[in-house]
């Protein structure tokens, strides 16, 4: 309390004070004395009021034009938004066209079941079947931000998030125990289908993906099952688990719905001969006697 006293009763520094005490004795303190300083004093302060005056004026005339070009600006987003939106859906209706001439492509391709085979390969069918179901996601605590929230981490130096590596393996486990058609999160792949990392998130043919991971696999379901745990994917998916808390959890489902990819390239391949192919034409040696 003594402290606060003492700050409240001595607010002005004892150094500030005895200069200020010397100024005032020797007449330096206060206003000028002399009318030439008076003078100056009043002039500095008529130029002061001068400049903020006519600042004061130019600002309340560009208000107008400011407010004018400001409007001007937001009409032009104004349009040029729902330009992009109708260029936007332009593209969507357009995609949508080329899809469905792809789909019939490939049912003129040859036979009934062919073409549906062909489809559901491609991924421009949508697959419904027995299969089953893998769901990763991130271990509890892992990358935990301030917020709580495990996806405001830089990078994925944290090895107890899910990577975009960690998908490829087990998107091609499935594959390679005999998956017919994968889908992530509601997004079907394709042979052409890129599964990378962008920043801090996981992208599939480019659109984000949010944990937890769902995967659909159709398939035999018990065989796809057990191969896929046996498999070197499944192995490496379980050693997640156990080293750094990454959480799995694989169902055997009887009925599967997976939809067409949302865009398909169709491309087709003709045999090529080459001059490998071809006879070898006859070579005819002149010996020496």
């Amino acid at each position: 309390m003594s402290l606060i006293t003492n700050v409240m009763d001595h607010s002005l520094d004892d150094g500030y004070a005895e200069a200020a005490a010397r100024k005032k004795a020797a007449g330096q303190g206060g206003l000028p004395k002399t009318l030439r300083a008076r003078l100056g004093l009043a002039g500095g302060l008529v130029l002061a009021a001068l400049v903020v005056t006519l600042g004061a004026a130019q600002a309340r005339v560009a208000a107008p034009v400011v407010a004018k070009e400001r409007q001007e600006l937001i009409d032009r987003i104004d349009r040029e938004t729902a330009s992009a939106d109708k260029l936007q859906g332009r593209v969507d209706t357009l995609r949508d066209e080329v899809s469905a001439r792809q789909r019939q492509a490939l049912e003129h391709s040859g036979g009934d079941a062919k073409a549906e085979l062909v489809g559901i390969l491609s991924g421009a069918s949508a697959v419904r079947g027995p299969g089953v179901k893998l769901v990763v996601d991130d271990a509890k605590e892992a990358g935990t931000g301030g917020s709580g929230n495990p996806r405001e981490t830089s990078g994925f130096s944290d090895t107890g998030r899910v990577r975009d590596r960690d998908m490829q393996r087990v998107v091609n486990g499935l594959w390679q125990s005999g998956a017919e058609a994968v889908a992530i999160n509601g997004q079907r792949l394709t042979a052409l289908s890129a599964i990378r990392a962008a920043g801090d998130a996981i992208l599939v043919d480019n659109r984000p993906l949010v944990p937890p991971y769902t995967v659909l696999a159709v398939g035999d379901g018990q065989r796809l099952s057990r191969r896929f745990q046996d498999s070197a994917d499944g192995l490496y998916l379980h050693a997640l688990q156990d080293d750094y808390g990454i959480r799995t959890a694989i169902s055997v489902e009887s009925d599967l719905r997976l939809p067409a990819a949302p865009s398909v390239i169709l491309r087709t391949a003709q045999p090529y001969v080459g001059k490998s192919a071809q006879p070898n034409a006859q070579k005819t040696e002149k010996g020496t006697s």
